[in-house]
């Protein structure tokens, strides 16, 4: 074996070990709530290593199934996920096109203010969005929320679009034009069937922010019937006892959906991820 041959093969050892590392890294602390949440009472800390611990039990998942509403806060999140998902999509989907598209007055304007909105802080958002839903008189609903989440993801999500459909040839619409295809028929038939890479991070994109967002949806929701999921683990902790038992076992089970979801869009986001390197 040559020197070049042996540097190259080191390289590869070294480049998966250090991937390996960084996987145990990601993985480990979803292990150890894992564990948690099987451990008899509400202890945080054991000297027990072990991944499945002495006396295992799932009454931490019983307990927060049978005696608080999780099931009801996890219905209200996955509407409001879904919800802003969709109408966050089509909206950004509809505006990236046109900016992609089109010409108007105020175009490099509004694409320069849609990236400088990213860098805003979340916190100073907090304070106008309740302005805003307090306004329209939708605090503590689901459409409040919504509203607020859908407003706070588009300008992302217009912006992985429109970088998408820079990359879609004008030809194929125009020879639709020519066919006698409107511009919305052009849209629905021709750019949406190529954007699904793009379409589907934006959704998970929309789906994942929502899910877990905590800030805005305490200060619009106030009852407990209305609780999204993190606000309602967030009432399992006290401020001399905190239920680790329980919120472990709600923890593990949040991220089913999202897990699902990115299961289900995984061929799109690696078709998404690859086309950079077949366009080239």
């Amino acid at each position: 074996m040559s020197a070049a041959a042996k540097r190259k093969r080191l390289n590869h050892l070294l480049i998966h070990a250090g991937l390996i590392l960084f996987a145990a890294a990601c993985v480990y602390p979803l292990l150890r709530i894992f564990s948690v949440s099987l451990r008899p009472g509400d202890r945080l800390v054991s000297a027990d290593l072990a991944l499945i611990p002495a006396g295992a039990t799932l009454v931490s998942y019983a307990r927060l199934l049978g005696d608080t509403m999780f099931l009801r806060w996890l219905w209200n999140s996955l509407i409001i996920t879904l919800a802003t998902s969709f109408i966050g999509v089509s909206l950004a989907s509809t505006a990236a096109y046109a900016f992609s598209r089109f010409r108007f007055p105020g175009k490099k304007a509004g694409m320069i203010l849609l990236l400088s909105s990213q860098m805003i802080p979340a916190g100073m958002l907090i304070l106008p969005l309740f302005l805003m839903i307090m306004k329209l008189k939708l605090m503590n609903t689901y459409l409040g929320m919504i509203i607020a989440y859908s407003v706070s993801s588009l300008p992302f999500s217009i912006w992985i679009l429109k970088g998408y459909y820079d990359t879609i040839p004008r030809s194929l619409e125009e020879a639709a034009l020519v066919d006698g295809t409107s511009q919305v028929g052009a849209f629905w038939r021709i750019i949406l069937p190529l954007s699904t890479p793009a379409l589907s991070i934006a959704f998970l994109f929309n789906f994942t922010t929502a899910w877990n967002e905590y800030l805005v949806a305490r200060v619009v929701l106030f009852s407990a019937q209305q609780y999204t999921w993190t606000l309602g683990l967030f009432e399992l902790q006290g401020q001399y006892i905190t239920q680790w038992g329980m919120f472990a076992a709600g923890s593990m089970l949040v991220t089913i959906p999202v897990l699902c979801v990115f299961l289900y869009s995984s061929k799109w986001l690696i078709s998404g991820l690859t086309l950079g390197s077949v366009k080239g």
